[in-house]
């Protein structure tokens, strides 16, 4: 399966207009569109676009698409060079413009190579305990991945990491394609990783969410290695790298993102 098709993204009779049905199958609980979904939409109609493979993204959100509505996603290719093109995307609903995104997509021939950070070292997914889920998800994007906590505590005890680290195993659906677009999906579980280095059950509604992609290679599962930074006058900041199961670095992210703390009495256990 492309994940044009798992987003549900449409072509038009214009290589750079593009349109994504805001469906609760790529929205969150609370009915809005999920930042990752929306960055992947933009990555997925550039790529098409321009013929050439995702370098670097950026997206800056600017209000929420409410399900149901249809975003539109305009593809602006200011410069194309001989192995590089710069874009930019403009999502919006009707007139209200909802994310902006900023690329540079292309390929080089080139005889060196390298990967430096370390995967960690965490369980295996099925030795993982699932991660719970909220009410309400149950038709949600969480609701189309398993997600596993391969390190940080399942329980919150209001005691903050030393470290800010925390790492989750995410389970693509069967036959998704693992690609640019695939990968800015899973780097929008970032924001889980603040209730971890918080001690509480919190995350967090994405500000800006980059992704800048290194080399996806096929596996079943997905390693998100969340590295949270900071917290401060309600704002959270931090990375996260994803890794394949065999360790292959296969995409780095950031974000910051506003702060929101939950009531842990909703929580539910089912995730699968």
């Amino acid at each position: 399966m492309n994940v044009r098709d798992f987003l549900g993204l449409c072509s038009t009779h214009n290589a750079h207009r593009w349109y994504l049905p805001i469906v609760p199958g790529i929205s969150t609980r609370g009915s809005f569109l999920f930042g990752g979904c929306g960055l992947a939409a933009a990555v997925a109609a550039m790529e098409n676009a321009t013929g050439r493979r995702l370098i670097w993204a950026t997206a800056q959100y600017l209000s929420y698409a409410s399900s149901p509505s249809i975003l539109d996603i305009d593809v602006l290719v200011p410069v194309a060079g001989r192995h590089s093109t710069q874009a930019r995307v403009v999502g919006h609903v009707d007139a209200r413009e909802i994310l902006t995104v900023n690329a540079a997509l292309g390929d080089r021939d080139f005889a060196f190579e390298g990967q430096w950070p370390a995967m960690p070292k965490v369980r295996p997914p099925a030795d993982c305990p699932l991660a719970p889920r909220w009410p309400g998800a149950d038709d949600r994007i969480d609701a189309r991945f398993e997600i596993r906590i391969a390190r940080g505590n399942p329980v919150r005890d209001g005691k903050p990491s030393t470290d800010g680290c925390s790492a989750l195993w995410i389970r693509l659906p069967y036959g998704l394609e693992v690609c640019s677009a695939t990968l800015a999906i899973c780097a929008d579980w970032m924001p889980s990783g603040i209730g971890q280095a918080l001690g509480r059950w919190a995350g967090g509604n994405s500000l800006d969410n980059t992704i800048r992609v290194v080399r996806p290679v096929p596996t079943e599962w997905v390693l998100c290695d969340v590295r949270i930074h900071a917290v401060q006058r309600g704002f959270a900041h931090g990375l996260i790298h994803l890794w394949s199961e065999d360790g292959v670095l296969m995409a780095t992210g950031s974000q910051s993102a506003i702060v929101r703390v939950f009531d842990p009495g909703q929580l539910s256990t089912k995730n699968a």
